[in-house]
């Protein structure tokens, strides 16, 4: 369900703004989106796991907030960011 350290790391390279970048608000976006994916992929075979479920939102609505602040803060980045990531807004 989970991403793995490597795809975890993966993601933080790809989208760090330096080298010691782990924790802009565009790599954790990145990495809760594709737990958010994993998630939504073991959902589609467990529909009557409700925790999971309830994690999911959680996720969805961290993210959601996170976009919120990338927006007033860098509204160029933000926009990269959603199109990099192929989120709809």
């Amino acid at each position: 369900m989970s991403i793995t350290a490597k795809q975890r790391q993966e993601v933080i390279k790809e989208y760090q703004r330096d080298d010691k970048d782990s924790g802009s608000p565009e790599v954790q976006v990145a990495i809760l989106t594709h737990r958010i994916r994993a998630l939504t992929e073991h959902l589609k075979t467990n529909k009557h796991d409700y925790a999971s479920q309830r994690g999911l939102l959680q996720m969805v609505s961290t993210r959601t907030r996170l976009l919120r602040y990338l927006a007033r803060k860098n509204r160029s980045g933000y926009l990269e960011l959603i199109k990099k990531l192929g989120l709809r807004k």
